[in-house]
């Protein structure tokens, strides 16, 4: 037999607090409060065809097809026409205001930290005997032992042996201190002497080395990162008054 369950803003306000949701709403809502108040202040306007062509990219990245699929996913979502206007706009603005700020900030930030976005391509094996690594890594420099033999036998992990150690395509906040001072001078292509860290010792093959350039997708990163850190030090300079009742199971 159906049952018939009823649910109210209380019990989803009630769910949202005994689930500890309420400090990351609380950060949402401030972020949202200070893009809204810099987009005002900087004077900075939306054009009817901009929020079109947002709102056919949320449309686009929800697969929404028609008008029926759109009504449908507002449903869903307990959302009304003007609420997704909202989130158009929102997406929209957020855009905007980081390119007010930061469009111009850009090349000097990569040109001071371009090293950080150096990127390799590195196999690894992990041995728990600094002993047998460095017995292996002499044994790859006499050409007695290849790489790919030392990870085949003495990686674990299934998929991983398989593919020789392949970490991937990996950038200097990927790798602990220690292993990227090391991977970021190598010489591709070139097997590195044992790196020891609190996870073992690291027999590393760095095969590539690629150096950044300052493309579209990494003009937008490298925004997108400015806009966050800046968001996070207006939240900490934001006098937060919480109008809420925390004795009531209501809010």
């Amino acid at each position: 037999m159906l049952q018939t369950i009823t649910i109210s803003n209380k019990d989803i306000l009630h769910h949202v607090q005994i689930n500890c949701q309420i400090p990351e709403i609380i950060e949402q809502i401030v972020t949202r409060n200070i893009i809204i108040s810099a987009i005002e202040e900087a004077g900075i306007k939306v054009e009817i065809k901009e929020l079109q062509k947002a709102a056919d990219r949320i449309r686009l990245a929800n697969k929404l097809q028609s008008a029926e699929d759109t009504w449908k996913w507002l449903e869903k979502y307990c959302l009304s026409l003007a609420n997704f206007e909202e989130i158009v706009s929102n997406s929209l603005i957020s855009g905007k205001l980081a390119a007010h700020l930061f469009a111009d900030k850009v090349e000097s930030y990569f040109t001071e930290h371009q090293l950080d976005y150096a990127s390799a391509v590195i196999y690894e094996v992990v041995l728990d005997d600094r002993d047998l690594a460095l017995k292996l890594f002499y044994a790859i420099q006499k050409g007695e032992m290849s790489f790919y033999d030392i990870a085949h036998k003495y990686i674990q992990d299934t998929e991983l042996r398989r593919t020789g150690g392949y970490r991937g395509i990996v950038c200097r906040q990927d790798l602990r201190p220690e292993v990227s001072a090391a991977v970021f001078t190598a010489k591709p292509p070139q097997v590195l002497k044992p790196v020891i860290t609190c996870q073992g010792v690291h027999l590393i093959l760095v095969e590539e080395i690629s150096q950044p350039e300052l493309d579209r997708k990494l003009r937008s990163e490298i925004m997108a990162h400015l806009f966050s850190e800046w968001i996070k030090q207006q939240c900490q300079q934001v006098e937060i008054v919480k109008k809420i009742d925390l004795d009531s199971n209501t809010l």
